[in-house]
């Protein structure tokens, strides 16, 4: 796969790609270590991308002087 930039929704689809081939289980064992590499690399990608929007998204109070206050996204809305 190219080394470019892929995005969340992209890299899940390759991922689905990669989880395909390897379990029809006909490729040759070195094409399946690259694809299992490669995997690896885009589910740490997505990793990443998914810790990044968490910490991006928070909800916004009033704090005690009236002015907005932002808070954590709370985890029993997922």
């Amino acid at each position: 796969m190219a080394s470019k930039k892929l995005s969340f929704e992209e890299s899940l689809g390759r991922l689905d790609e990669i989880v395909r081939h390897l379990e029809k289980g006909d490729l040759p064992l070195s094409d399946s270590l690259s694809l299992f590499e490669e995997g690896t690399a885009l589910l740490s990608s997505c990793s990443k991308m998914l810790d990044e929007a968490e910490q991006k998204v928070v909800k916004l109070r009033k704090g005690p002087d009236r002015s907005p206050e932002e808070l954590p996204f709370e985890d029993d809305m997922v």
